[in-house]
């Protein structure tokens, strides 16, 4: 049995379910949506790489390593991005959350932070995780202050760590959050969720 099994998380107009090959057209549209794919420091994929962004997915939530999920609007089924479990150390009790994007006309709005929400509270509440951690590249600092704001605590940064799409070398930001610490950011992460909607 899997650490992380399939589950459809949803709240606030937001879903995020299981990504399929099924999503293939509406993820195509949503990285289309500021032509994110141009963007150095993230992974998003060119349209026509769209397919193999998905099976490399599906290969890791074989593998055990990664579980993605489209981001999804509940009213309507357009796909808004996708974000995913990765690093997965069921011995440790331990996930990472990343591989997030989503189309440009989102971004900055209550999606994301919805997403955060439903991702940590099922790994702090359902899988009984002890730590929730995320890495971004040293230079994406519009993902840093993101992280900041679910209450992550940076731990450091790893130099040299990761190639970038443009072939030049990245230090990695590795930033966590503690079980102990989710109750009061979840507070503030709902606090933040209801001042939007007024």
């Amino acid at each position: 049995m899997a650490f992380v099994e399939p589950v459809t998380l949803r709240d606030r107009g937001v879903r995020l379910e299981p990504l399929a090959l099924a999503h293939e057209e509406g993820l195509r549209a949503a990285a289309a949506d500021g032509e994110l794919w141009k963007l150095r420091i993230t992974s998003v994929p060119e349209p026509q790489d769209t397919r193999a962004y998905i099976e490399a997915a599906l290969k890791m939530r074989e593998d055990g390593n990664r579980f993605a999920f489209a981001v999804v609007e509940d009213a309507t089924g357009k796909v808004l991005g996708s974000t995913s479990y990765h690093d997965i150390v069921p011995a440790v009790k331990r996930v990472e959350i990343g591989y997030t994007w989503y189309g440009q006309s989102v971004q900055r709005t209550h999606v994301n932070t919805t997403a955060k929400l439903l991702m940590m509270g099922h790994a702090f509440d359902t899988l009984g995780c002890h730590v929730v951690g995320w890495r971004t590249d040293n230079y994406n600092f519009a993902s840093q202050r993101a992280i900041e704001r679910l209450g992550a605590k940076k731990d450091g940064v790893l130099r040299g760590h990761a190639l970038r799409r443009d072939g030049t070398i990245r230090d990695t930001v590795m930033y966590s959050m503690r079980a102990g610490e989710w109750p009061e950011a979840k507070a503030q992460l709902l606090y933040l969720l209801e001042r939007h909607a007024q």
